[in-house]
């Protein structure tokens, strides 16, 4: 493991999460979490998605500022083109999530980081939404993530990093494991 003379600062408390984990482990009731969005339509294909509270350490908890997501699709698609598509933010999903374990095992490991950035690239054949040929899966036909991180490590190490955050990540079980989804109308 690269170690420094100077103290680490990746902006994460890692103290705080191994508390987290070990009153959790006491108490496994409190990490029960339940996320919300809330998605109302525009016009058009344009949305807005809305985040606020969610429940969790057994009870209800709101973030600090409500959070708004602007979704629609490109002019290409007859659209306005006035937010991300929503296929989009799943790809900002999993890239803030994974970049998210990279600073904090970078900061349980010791290892200073100086940037980092991801590159998601994802292929989707639109013939499947369209109509046009059912065999045609609706979704991506896979996601590649390529990270660049500079740190005071060495590339086995960085590799490491990036490894743990991907078995950490709930973006990335999510994205690659089936998750039931019930869709009800009220």
């Amino acid at each position: 493991m690269a170690t420094t003379t100077d103290q680490v600062d990746n902006g994460v408390n890692v103290e705080a999460l191994l508390g987290a984990r070990e009153a959790l482990t006491d108490q496994p009731e409190g990490a029960k979490f339940q996320w919300r969005a809330t998605c109302k339509w525009i016009y058009g294909t344009q949305s807005q998605s809305t985040i606020k509270g969610f429940y969790g350490l057994g009870s209800e908890q709101e973030h600090k500022t409500e959070f708004t997501f602007d979704a629609d699709h490109p002019e290409i698609f007859a659209s306005e083109d006035k937010g991300a598509t929503p296929v989009e933010m799943v790809l900002a999903g999993l890239a803030s999530c994974l970049t998210a374990g990279v600073a904090s095992v970078a900061q349980r490991r010791e290892i200073q980081l100086k940037s980092v950035s991801a590159t998601l690239e994802a292929g989707m054949d639109i013939q499947g939404i369209l109509g046009i040929d059912s065999d045609v899966r609706n979704g991506f036909d896979g996601i590649k993530v390529t990270y660049h991180i500079d740190a005071d490590a060495t590339p086995d190490e960085i590799k490491a990093i990036v490894a743990q955050s991907q078995k950490r990540s709930a973006v990335y079980d999510v994205v690659t494991n089936p998750t039931n989804v019930t869709v009800e109308v009220a």
